[in-house]
């Protein structure tokens, strides 16, 4: 783990929506240690800032991949690079998701927005080993279609079940309507044999954990990725507190059982 950014070059640049961006980095001089899915680096705009920006592709030998969303200053600098730009880069820092966990099981990853780019290599590590797994269901929501990350991979995704729903739909989508959790009716799993993996706004975090719980999944089965304003990155600061988590650090992912108490106060 580096505490010092390392310097990274932008070697490709994929607009996905209207106002997010896919960055490929590959060190300028000496990489950062592997990362693993789920955890976050980071990223830092000379002259601008940093914030944390979790893996979204799995992780190459030395190639790092960032889905960003232009949000605040520092992440519309990041969108705003071009290949060739420089970033630094710290990390690899934070929890991943527990894969071996789910050897033999059912799995169930569900974004909702920019949700699902932590998930992704997720899902890349998941498909490259069918036979460890059990099926495969991606859930993915949106507010539009226009906002649905990476809709060119549905149809390889669409070997497991894979589904998508937006909460405004424009005149040309023929897809389902509604919030992320419609979408556990057509998915197929065993609740007693299922692991959870959720990312995505508090609200449907809690909203997904539940609904999962009432069809039979348990608590500790269901893995969230939890955000708050990371600056440090190593738990010093104390920006990223929820309740006696320090999410830098502890997370930011957790068993939903963990999460739960914490997660029943709403976010303001």
């Amino acid at each position: 783990m580096s505490l010092i950014p390392r310097p990274y070059r932008v070697v490709d640049r994929r607009e996905e929506t209207h106002d997010t961006v896919t960055l490929a980095l590959d060190p300028a001089g000496e990489p950062l240690e592997r990362f693993v899915p789920g955890q976050f680096a980071m990223l830092y705009a000379f002259g601008v800032g940093e914030i944390p920006v979790s893996l979204s592709r799995a992780p190459g030998r030395h190639r790092l991949m960032h889905t960003v969303r232009a949000v605040g200053g520092v992440s519309r600098a990041l969108c705003g690079l071009t290949t060739g730009a420089f970033v630094g880069v710290r990390g690899p820092f934070g929890t991943s998701w527990d894969i071996a966990a789910a050897r033999g099981r059912d799995l169930l990853a569900i974004g909702g927005g920019i949700g699902l780019a932590p998930l992704r290599p997720l899902v890349d590590t998941v498909l490259a080993q069918p036979h460890r797994f059990g099926r495969l269901n991606i859930l993915a929501g949106a507010r539009t279609p226009g906002d649905l990350l990476y809709q060119d991979e549905f149809p390889a995704w669409g070997k497991p079940f894979s589904a998508a729903t937006v909460d405004r739909p424009s005149d040309d989508w023929g897809g389902r309507v509604g919030v992320v959790t419609t979408l556990l009716r057509e998915a197929r799993f065993r609740p007693g044999r299922t692991i959870a993996f959720l990312c995505g706004p508090e609200v449907m975090i809690r909203a997904t954990a539940r609904a999962l719980i009432h069809h039979g999944v348990r608590p500790g089965h269901v893995q969230v990725s939890l955000e708050r304003t990371m600056r440090c990155a190593t738990g010093h600061c104390g920006h990223c507190q929820l309740g006696p988590l320090l999410l830098c650090r502890d997370g930011p992912v957790v068993g939903y059982d963990l999460a739960e108490p914490l997660l029943s106060v709403r976010e303001l």
